[in-house]
């Protein structure tokens, strides 16, 4: 995979969005001393190659899943990308990571009931080839999360 190709202005301009997607593209380009259509290309571009999105970052409350797990899965080396995938498939899972450690997949879901977070571990991720143990973890208090690094709630 290559590495994306983002210049000092690309990065100028992403800080900038990072901390008011509203910013106007006039303004942008005044701040950066450059041209609106410039930077206006520039957003598409970044947009296009899915280095940048917009989207409206909800809170918990809204989600209709306000408690948060992390499942850790321990699965066979030679299968890990394989049942990685498999876990993103699910519909309930949020977040999925190859982790080195203890478990080497990692997975975030939102919840309401124990007995689905029981289904969502025990039953759909223990259940698929090369998993031998999983693990859960349950949120009980959010010290700190910060919503500009990563959006772990899906569409709804």
């Amino acid at each position: 995979m290559t590495q994306p190709q983002i210049d000092e202005l690309d990065s100028q301009l992403i800080e900038i969005l990072s901390k008011d997607a509203r910013t106007s593209n006039r303004k942008i380009a005044a701040d950066l001393g450059v041209t609106e259509g410039t930077v206006r290309g520039r957003i598409r571009r970044l947009q296009k190659e899915g280095l940048i999105a917009f989207t409206a970052i909800t809170s918990f409350e809204l989600a209709d899943n306000t408690k948060m797990a992390f499942i850790g899965a321990q699965v066979d080396v030679d299968r890990v990308r394989e049942v990685a995938s498999r876990i993103a498939e699910l519909d309930t899972i949020n977040a999925v990571m190859v982790t080195m450690g203890r478990f080497n997949i990692t997975a975030i879901c939102l919840f309401n009931e124990l007995d689905r977070l029981h289904e969502i571990s025990s039953e759909q991720i223990l259940s698929i080839d090369g998993v031998h143990h999983v693990e859960t973890s349950i949120a009980v208090k959010t010290l700190k999360y910060n919503a500009r690094i990563v959006r772990i709630t899906g569409p709804r």
